[in-house]
């Protein structure tokens, strides 16, 4: 049976080299003295201050891939955080602008009603407070609807005011709802004085929101009697307003030949063209009968 033989240079690298050995020896001494010294002695801390100063910037090189990496990944995720929160911060600001307008309709509704109850709180007579409904879009029809009725006390031929002066009065009770005639209807003719004169006349509706006519003043008599800047008030007369609430003001005095009566036009000092809210005078009902429904008011002399 053959033997097999190592080959020539599977004895080279297994063969005990004395001079390596010797050198390995060496070292390990050598490593063993300089580690006692340093442990004893601190000597080679500059030594180790030196080459940590020279291998630092290997350091950063190897650590700059990793962080460009977590630098990126930061700086993503705040922007999707910002880009979030931006969003969120446009929301809530969207919602807080109509809180806003929501409050400012509150604070101006607020102010006609503290206006309202102020007013109130000066009349003599009870009021009873009515919301409006609706309005008449026919341009010769000045009626509202109001969101108190029969059940609520009211009637026929009840004053409306708002806190400037007198609006108009009820034409129609219903259970729950009333309609009220305004000052400015072509059809309606309201009792009223001049409060610097005291001289009475009728003020009679035009259709215009802006505008009542006094036509009942004689030439002769209106250069004194009337100027521009007058106030008017209710008379008393007719049983159907108090005496004394505000109606408008003078704004225009004409003289026609061609009549006997001057041309005299008045504002009302009533909002007419922007109610909300009403008073409606609690009294005892007019014992004189005006046809329910009408859209006429009933007319009382001077």
């Amino acid at each position: 049976m053959a033997t097999l033989k190592p080959s020539r240079r599977f004895r080279y690298l297994f063969a005990v080299n004395p001079t390596a050995v010797l050198r390995l020896g060496l070292w390990g001494v050598l490593s063993i003295v300089l580690m006692t010294v340093d442990h004893r002695y601190q000597a080679l801390d500059d030594v180790r201050d030196v080459l940590s100063t020279l291998v630092y910037p290997l350091h950063y090189l190897v650590r700059l891939p990793t962080d460009a990496r977590d630098w990126l990944s930061e700086n993503l995720a705040n922007r999707d955080a910002l880009l979030g929160e931006n969003a969120r911060l446009r929301e809530k600001q969207v919602f807080l602008n109509v809180q806003l307008q929501k409050l400012t309709v509150l604070e101006a509704e607020n102010r006609r009603l503290r206006s309202l109850l102020e007013s109130a709180v000066n009349t003599p007579e009870r009021v009873l407070i009515a919301e409006l409904l609706a309005v008449d879009f026919d341009p010769y029809r000045h009626h509202i609807l109001l969101n108190r009725g029969r059940r609520h006390g009211v009637y026929v031929g009840q004053p409306v005011l708002d806190q400037h002066g007198v609006i108009g009065q009820i034409i129609q009770a219903n259970p729950l709802t009333a309609t009220a005639i305004l000052i400015t209807d072509s059809n309606h003719a309201l009792p009223i004085q001049i409060n610097r004169t005291g001289v009475r006349t009728l003020a009679l509706g035009t259709g215009n929101f802006q505008e009542l006519e006094l036509p009942h003043i004689p030439n002769a008599a209106a250069d004194e009697d009337v100027k521009v800047g007058d106030l008017l008030v209710t008379s008393g007369m007719g049983g159907r307003f108090p005496r004394g609430y505000p109606v408008g003001v003078v704004t225009a005095v004409e003289f026609d030949p061609s009549s006997p009566f001057a041309h005299i036009i008045a504002r009302p000092v009533a909002q007419l063209d922007r109610i909300r809210e009403v008073m409606l005078l609690e009294s005892d009902p007019p014992t004189l009968k005006s046809e329910p429904g009408s859209a006429v008011a009933t007319v009382w002399g001077p």
